[in-house]
């Protein structure tokens, strides 16, 4: 038992700091943006790099955690990754910013895989889920770092201080919990793709992870401007801020849900408090019931992605790193067309109705979540 406490404390370090990063990042994007003197569309095309990389990243990974030990890609990676940071805070061109950002991508890619198929593989070693827990950490170490983040912004620290300060130290933390990881967890079977007719357990588990991708990458890169411009608050970042703590909280204690209402039941919970949360803050767009609306929308989201990460890794076809690169595939996809769409539509017709998208994307996980359960259940009995 203290083995595999320790093996959990060493990967809630890497799921913590790996949210600390990825957050020290994007909340100096308005300072890059700054300082490469670079337009909305400029930076939009170069942010473009980073679902692309993840991309060419999703077959290297599902070949990474095949062929080794989960936790040699994982510790790699994290590394690599931390150093980029580094390279983002020192590029003074597009070109260098766009080559630091594909690396940067790319090894988080590697990285999400691999730890992700080393979560799911100690939660079949524990009697109770500990999987919520795990992602409830990377939003904790999001939150962190977007509070470090301001506090150094507050006294006038530069970018470069920052980012190298967070690489260094996510470097050491990360070499220090490397030695706790989980061992010979290298899968023998189930590591080929199998090409021809679409697998419908993996079909239906990457539709679920796209439309919580949509409400959670919209959501991401939307939530401030939806409080600046549709409810017209100053302080335009307590959406974002409650949005992700919500999330938060909800991974922390969405395992014990679980327990309690099964998995069926909590794919229609977050479902119903997506579009409800959605549709309160477009009926009535005023601080406190936005604040209540984005709150439901956090709680709602933050089940769906580990959950089924943790289903995918009960596939009778793949392996746990294979199904989960699979499914990682359409998490992209969903990142890549949400906020995009969100853009589209607000300049069609207005921020406010756009976020429809968001309820119709969250109502989607009961539908496909049914059909889901009723194909495992015939398949249990034939």
């Amino acid at each position: 038992m203290q083995l595999l406490n320790q093996q959990r404390i060493a990967l809630s370090m890497f799921f913590f700091l790996s949210g600390f990063n990825f957050s020290s990042w994007a909340s100096r994007i308005p300072t890059i943006k700054s300082a490469l003197d670079l337009n909305e569309a400029e930076l939009g095309t170069i942010l473009l790099t980073m679902p692309v990389s993840s991309l060419i990243g999703l077959p290297l990974s599902g070949w990474l955690v095949a062929k080794l030990e989960t936790r040699i890609p994982l510790t790699i990676a994290f590394l690599i990754n931390a150093v980029c940071l580094s390279l983002i805070g020192l590029a003074t061109t597009p070109l260098t910013l766009i080559i630091a950002l594909f690396l940067f991508s790319l090894s988080m890619r590697i990285f999400n895989i691999s730890v992700n198929t080393q979560a799911i593989t100690l939660q079949k070693r524990y009697i109770r889920k500990i999987n919520g827990a795990f992602h409830g950490l990377w939003s904790t170490g999001g939150i962190v770092g977007v509070g470090f983040t301001t506090l150094l912004i507050s006294l006038d620290i530069t970018i470069v201080p920052h980012l190298v300060s967070v690489s260094v130290l996510t470097v050491l933390a990360g070499l220090f919990s490397y030695r706790y990881l989980l061992r010979n967890d290298k899968s023998v079977t189930g590591n080929k793709l199998a090409f021809g007719k679409p697998d419908p357990y993996i079909l239906y588990l990457g539709m679920l992870v796209f439309f919580a991708a949509v409400c959670e990458g919209g959501m991401f890169d939307w939530s401030g401007i939806y409080f600046e411009q549709v409810v017209q608050e100053d302080i335009f970042t307590a959406g974002y801020l409650i949005f992700m703590s919500f999330m938060a909280l909800s991974r922390f204690i969405s395992d014990k849900i679980i327990d309690k209402l099964g998995m069926a039941n909590m794919y229609i919970l977050s479902a119903s408090l997506i579009f409800s949360g959605i549709a309160l803050s477009i009926l009535f767009p005023s601080f406190w019931p936005a604040m209540v609306g984005f709150s439901l929308v956090g709680f709602g989201c933050a089940a769906v992605i580990p959950m089924t990460y943790t289903l995918a890794g009960a596939s009778k076809k793949y392996s746990p790193g294979l199904a989960i690169s699979l499914i990682a595939t359409f998490g992209i996809v969903g990142m890549l067309i949400g906020p995009p769409l969100i853009g589209y539509l607000a300049h069609l017709f207005s921020l406010k109705l756009s976020f429809v998208t968001f309820a119709l994307a969250g109502i989607m996980l009961i539908p496909v979540s049914r059909a889901f359960f009723r194909m495992e259940r015939i398949e249990t009995e034939s």
